[in-house]
């Protein structure tokens, strides 16, 4: 669409630029910027670094990075060298000493008198394998020859000893204990009646509860087999506890008692 024609359209009118304003400067930048020059290392530049070009003379040479010993010091020269075991190339052996001895005929004697030496045990692991010595294998039996084989280790008398004295320590308190509290132990005939008579029970209840009928469809029919089924479970608990427990202590006037 063409812009609208208006009277002040004719006249020309002159453009006003906006004017800029002067750039923010800051007041420490020549300090900033001499320190930035002094941090920054020359690899940290753009382009190669200005250094010196080494001379074309100043070639790479053998040997020549390898460390340097120090120089050797006046001391260690000075310093006499041990004595040799060995004799020197200038030393002469002494000439003219003979020896009337016999070397043969003492050797000979010495063979004849001396003991034979023992052959040592060895032991082959298979038809064709290596040789092993017999003493350090293990397979000879040295250690049931020694003179304290079998006999009991004296730790062991002594742990028993203490094990056995508190043992009696402990029932002597519990004793005391019972007579303290008039509790009176359970003789074995005691013991074996009571058991028979348990197990009389348990076998009287289990009679009834085999007599049950089949079918269990009334409140009173099952109310009746968990009595049955309690008083069982009641009977089997007592038998297997006086069964693991020999000593029995039961108190005069209280039902309750104490297995030992």
């Amino acid at each position: 669409m063409a812009a609208q024609e208006s009277v002040y359209n004719l006249l020309p009118r002159l453009e006003e630029k906006p004017v800029k304003p002067p750039r923010y400067i800051s007041t420490f930048r020549p300090s900033v910027k001499l320190e930035i020059e002094q941090s920054k290392a020359q690899w940290k530049t753009m382009g190669p670094a200005k250094v010196a070009v080494p001379s074309p003379k100043n070639f790479l040479k053998k040997h020549s990075k390898e460390p340097t010993l120090p120089a050797r010091k006046k001391e260690q020269e000075s310093k006499k060298l041990p004595a040799l075991s060995v004799p020197r190339r200038t030393d002469r052996p002494v000439m003219g000493i003979q020896s009337k001895k016999n070397f043969i005929k003492t050797n000979a004697v010495a063979a004849i008198t001396g003991l034979p030496k023992k052959p040592q045990h060895i032991y082959v692991d298979r038809r064709q394998g290596d040789k092993y010595l017999l003493e350090t294998s293990g397979l000879v039996p040295k250690y049931i020859k020694k003179k304290d084989y079998g006999v009991t280790p004296k730790y062991v008398t002594q742990r028993s000893e203490e094990t056995k004295k508190a043992q009696e320590e402990y029932e002597n308190s519990v004793l005391e204990y019972l007579k303290k509290k008039a509790m009176k132990q359970l003789s074995d005939e005691e013991r074996e009646c009571l058991l028979q008579g348990l197990k009389k029970n348990w076998e009287e209840v289990y009679r009834e509860f085999q007599c049950l009928s089949v079918e269990i469809d009334t409140i009173p029919k099952k109310l009746y087999k968990g009595k049955l089924e309690s008083q069982m479970k009641q009977l089997e608990h007592d038998i297997d506890v006086i069964e693991k427990h020999k000593v029995i202590y039961i108190a005069n006037e209280l039902s309750t008692g104490m297995m030992v």
